[in-house]
């Protein structure tokens, strides 16, 4: 027979793991992805959570602890998502830039660039979350 105490107290310590790695992308990007929450809840649940809080610190590493800084390094993220055609984490890394201190400006110099390095199909990506931006009121 388990010890319903120590499977409160070992329930505690996850979920307290778990929100040390939710406080890792809220610093880096504003917020906690959906996909993230899908997979905590999926670690949690198979007792994997060491592999999101692997991801989580080498994420704050390259994103936090970089020669480029947060701000370009989201940038960076955006462009190299809208090059390679990924809608869902180009527009996770957009917000990211916006939150760390970039403008929409900045997001259309990097959807231009896109424009020339990977074509129409990735400035039309691009624009089209600069618009989303722009409607919900981001500047």
């Amino acid at each position: 027979m388990t010890d319903p105490r120590a499977d409160s107290r070992a329930d505690s310590r996850a979920d307290s793991r778990a929100e040390t790695v939710r406080d890792r992308y809220r610093a880096t990007l504003g917020t906690v992805p959906q996909g993230v929450e899908d997979r905590l809840r999926l670690a949690r649940h198979l007792g994997r959570l060491p592999t999101e809080e692997a991801l989580a610190a080498l994420r704050h590493v390259v994103l936090t602890d970089n020669p480029l800084g947060s701000q370009v390094q989201q940038l960076v993220h955006f462009g190299q998502l809208l090059a390679l055609g990924h809608p869902g984490p180009a527009r996770i890394h957009a917000q990211g830039a916006l939150h760390a201190g970039a403008t929409l400006t900045d997001l259309a110099g990097v959807a231009e660039t896109a424009l020339i390095t990977a074509g129409v199909p990735a400035y039309a990506l691009g624009t089209e979350i600069i618009a989303e931006l722009l409607a919900d009121g981001r500047t």
